[in-house]
């Protein structure tokens, strides 16, 4: 194995056109860390005050930090950026190990069909299954135990993880990155009851999964082909691990949809939308362009384009957060409220003592 990359401060500070402040431009960086985690020859990210309370306990070597924020100085170097988050994708990309690559060519373990077409210098690793009528284009990756059904096809320049299935007839596009044990055209969730009354009668799904160019799926998520038509993946999204996405969805071009989110059967979701950590949304329901839904929200009838919603169900992500302080408060209002009954009571019992009198 290699030695870790290394870099001086100085180094950095010109690849992040950063402005260096403190002493030692020449230290070493041998890795990246949190600041609370950092050892000797780390480099941290100051982002917030938060972090920057932590500065003076930290053994970290230096800090990428955010140009105007207030840090305790002291003779350590820090380069100063206008967005520490660019910054830090930038140096997790410099520092970043060297893929584990299956070897270039067709392992010796591998099945391909003879009416295969393989582009030029792919990389189909162990135990890789490639089935009849498979169009698999130039540069791309398949790591072992990989499975690709009659007539699936692959585009330029995408790795498919460990075990990722590819059922028939399903579209993969350019730079497309799915991770391990993903689900890509498995039959859609759909039955009904039988003529007879007895059991259920399964609907037959004939449609596949178009994914287009630069997505990026999760590990474990499965994606469910239409009925009949595409499920589609629109160019540039991004789905986290562990998402269901139902028959016939169409999710529109550089959304992002965090883990365990589930998406029924024929959901539209717009352009450019934003999607929390185990949001479900109903049938046939449109999310529009630009929207923001919370994580935990429940998504049961069409959302405007540019909305933000929280809840279950979701309403206006405002209205939805002052229900929940309003909740927080019940436990106050209900002592205030028994204090007045009380009160109340008190002085109801005087005046009828007055009256007798």
């Amino acid at each position: 194995m290699s030695a870790p990359p290394a870099f001086t401060v100085a180094d950095l500070a010109r690849r992040l056109n950063a402005r260096l402040v403190g002493e030692a431009p020449e230290t070493r960086i041998t890795g990246l860390a949190a600041i609370d985690q950092a050892a000797a020859g780390d480099l941290t990210f100051i982002g917030d005050a938060i972090y920057a309370r932590q500065w003076a306990a930290s053994v970290a070597a230096a800090a990428i930090v955010c140009d105007g924020l207030k840090v305790p100085a002291d003779r350590r170097p820090m380069l100063l950026v206008k967005d520490v988050d660019q910054a830090m994708i930038a140096l997790l990309e410099l520092f970043l190990p060297p893929d584990d690559l299956p070897d270039p060519g067709v392992h010796a373990s591998a099945s391909v069909h003879a009416s295969a077409k393989l582009g030029r210098d792919v990389r189909i690793g162990a135990h890789v299954s490639v089935g009849p009528d498979v169009m698999i284009a130039d540069g791309v990756t398949l790591h072992p135990g990989v499975r690709l059904y009659a007539g699936a096809s692959i585009g330029d320049a995408s790795v498919l993880h460990g075990n990722t299935v590819v059922r028939e007839r399903c579209v993969i596009g350019r730079r497309v990155i799915i991770h391990q044990n993903a689900s890509i055209g498995a039959d859609g969730f759909g039955y009904r009851p039988a003529p007879d009354g007895r059991g259920l009668r399964k609907m037959p799904h004939i449609g596949n999964v178009v994914i287009e160019d630069d997505v990026e799926i999760g590990a474990n998520t499965c994606i469910d082909r239409g009925k009949f038509g595409s499920t589609v993946i629109g160019a540039g999204t991004k789905i986290d691990n562990l998402c269901q996405i139902a028959h016939n969805v169409r999710i529109g071009r550089m959304c992002v949809i965090a883990a365990t989110t589930g998406m029924s059967g024929s959901v539209t979701i717009g352009d450019g939308c934003q999607i929390g950590g185990q949001v479900a949304i109903a049938p046939h329901v449109t999310v529009g362009s630009g929207a923001k839904v919370a994580a935990c929200s429940g998504i049961i009838s069409d959302i405007p384009a540019n909305a933000a919603v929280a809840g279950a169900p979701a309403v206006d992500a405002r209205a939805a957060f002052r229900e929940i302080a309003a909740v927080r408060r019940l436990p106050e209002i209900l002592k205030e409220l028994a204090h007045m009954r009380k009160s109340t009571a008190a002085g109801s019992g005087e005046s009828a003592q007055e009256s007798e009198r």
